[in-house]
């Protein structure tokens, strides 16, 4: 395939390198003369690992050329990858002049095409701005209409610094957010030899992902730094325990947890939160990123509470009790906090979970309902239908199996505030149905 990359930097430079390398022809644009001078003698313009070798190949095979005319390298391309800049501003909002500048080059040169053209963004952008920017930008330069007359994707990169040749080729995942179906199968072709799962999607969650795993590593980088302050603090060796921590692939490294939704809760996360923060301050040590996470929980539940005021129904009907389905466990629930607070604005409550029947609960969880919340196991019924009948907004607390059918059974005024997405096609319609994060 022809391809033409703009931006020869960093991610520009490597992606040139290595899809030449895979076989196909590209042509790379930059108005920095020297970097088109350096390709073009098989040399290239960024410091990394292995991708001198793979541009001096590439072009010694006559497959990677550049060039400062991007009117000659549209021509001459089936497919345009946007790879320039995207700095910070100071008040932290993101500078597209760069994104912007070449959508109105490469809309021009779109002009003067009659072959169907895909326009591709690999470049960090938030969420809006291809909607925003580059697609009115191209529209209104091409004089033509994206998704019809030329395609439009974006295509965030994980590349690594000191590993990009090898992470263009292993990526750990490919993520394609399409505007049409004819481009996404197209950039989907020229990642065919890639084993890395392959994820095609609408471009805004696209656009999202990258910034959802650049956080979470920073959040990584963070949590593990705080972890080995404490442990030095604590004279222990903090590598030794997060190397220990690391071998759970179940729980620590994995999709466990990852699912957006309602506070935490139990008898184990909050409270160890809790011991593990105050030893640290025992200590005089600040951990700034593991004392969020209680607020951060207490934010959602607030969140929740919020969510069903809104509906302005005073009959409440709350569908399941306990912090997570399959469990009697109302230790910190955080559905026991939203019965409170609503209960406490004076609203009419009606609870329904099957496995905190009173009749069935024995034990501490039976004394923790009898003699920490009575007013509270006053409120519970034994049937699902009586709650579907009494509540005009419905609140759905743990994902319980049972409850997966409520939303088809609303009568005309019921709505629904969904706390777990119990029903995953579902998204948030605020006169029937409302998620607390989708």
């Amino acid at each position: 395939m022809r391809i033409s990359i703009f931006g020869l930097g960093y991610v520009g430079a490597v992606s040139a390198g290595c899809l030449a390398k895979s076989g196909h022809t590209v042509i790379g644009v930059d108005p920095a003369q020297v970097k088109v001078d350096l390709i073009n003698d098989g040399k290239t313009p960024i410091i990394e690992k292995d991708i001198g070798e793979t541009i001096a190949e590439a072009v010694k095979a006559g497959r990677l050329s550049a060039t400062t005319r991007v009117d000659q390298a549209t021509e001459h391309s089936e497919v345009s990858w946007i790879c320039v800049g995207t700095p910070s501003e100071m008040n932290g909002s993101l500078d597209l002049r760069y994104v912007r500048r070449v959508c109105e080059q490469i809309g021009v040169a779109l002009k003067r095409k009659k072959e169907f053209h895909v326009v591709v963004a690999r470049s960090t952008m938030l969420p809006g701005s291809m909607r925003n920017v580059v697609i009115p930008t191209l529209e209104q330069y091409s004089g033509k209409k994206a998704g019809v007359d030329f395609g439009v994707c974006i295509n965030p990169e994980f590349l690594r610094e000191g590993t990009a040749v090898y992470d263009f080729y292993n990526p750990p995942k490919t993520v394609i957010g399409e505007m049409d179906t004819k481009s996404g199968d197209l950039l989907q072709g020229i990642y065919a030899e890639l084993s890395a799962p392959l994820i095609r999607t609408d471009i805004e969650t696209a656009e999202l992902v990258k910034y959802t795993d650049n956080v979470w590593h920073a959040l990584k980088v963070g949590f593990a730094n705080e972890i080995g302050n404490i442990a030095k603090q604590l004279g222990i060796d903090g590598h030794k325990v997060m190397d220990i921590f690391c071998q759970d692939t179940k729980l620590n490294l994995s999709p466990y947890y990852m699912k957006p939704g309602f506070a935490f809760g139990g008898s184990c996360l909050p409270k160890d939160v809790r011991a593990l923060t105050y030893k640290a301050r025992s200590v005089d040590l600040d951990l700034p990123i593991l004392n969020a996470i209680l607020p951060s929980n207490e934010r959602q539940i607030e969140r929740g509470v919020r969510m069903v005021l809104d509906k302005g129904n005073r009959k409440v009907g709350i569908l399941g009790l306990s912090f997570k389905a399959g469990t009697d466990d109302l230790r910190e629930s955080p559905l026991v906090e939203l019965v409170e607070r609503l209960l406490g604005k004076g609203y009419e409550l009606r609870i329904y979970d099957r496995n905190v029947s009173l009749a069935s609960l024995v034990g501490a969880n039976r004394d923790y309902i009898l003699n920490r919340i009575p007013h509270i196991s006053n409120l519970m019924v034994e049937n699902m239908d009586e709650v579907l009948a009494f509540g005009e907004t419905l609140v759905i607390g743990n994902g319980a199996a049972e409850f997966q059918g409520v939303v088809e059974r609303l009568r005309p005024g019921q709505v629904v505030v969904d706390l777990v997405r119990i029903a995953p096609p579902q998204r948030s319609n605020p006169g029937r149905y409302e998620g607390i994060c989708w």
